[in-house]
């Protein structure tokens, strides 16, 4: 009998439609006044799950700076919360130099 646990992260794997990667990336999280600091853990395309000790609920809006070599700009929504662990997360590059640089990373972290 196959565990519950891993059922549900194959089919949460199986509903992505891109690869992820692993990654070590800093994030900080605009949150009202306050500025949430998180560590990426992989990222793909449209999605990445983030670290961090007081996650966010699920459907929670947000704009976040990704730590590239500029900062990225991110319009962000949790989707799935581990709690004490982390959140996943879907994005969007704010603007097209944050698209590009993100292209770049999954680029570089898809090379073998």
């Amino acid at each position: 009998m196959s565990d519950p646990q891993d059922a549900s992260t194959t089919a949460a794997m199986n509903r992505r439609r891109s690869a992820r990667y692993p990654c070590g990336l800093n994030i900080a999280i605009e949150w009202g006044a306050a500025v949430l600091v998180g560590a990426v853990k992989d990222i793909s395309a449209e999605g990445m799950f983030v670290e961090i000790s007081a996650p966010l609920w699920v459907g929670a809006r947000f704009a976040a700076q990704l730590a590239l070599d500029e900062s990225v700009s991110l319009d962000c929504a949790v989707r799935r919360v581990e709690p004490h662990r982390g959140m996943a997360l879907t994005y969007t590059a704010v603007q097209e130099s944050g698209r590009s640089a993100i292209s770049l990373l999954l680029n570089r972290l898809a090379a073998p």
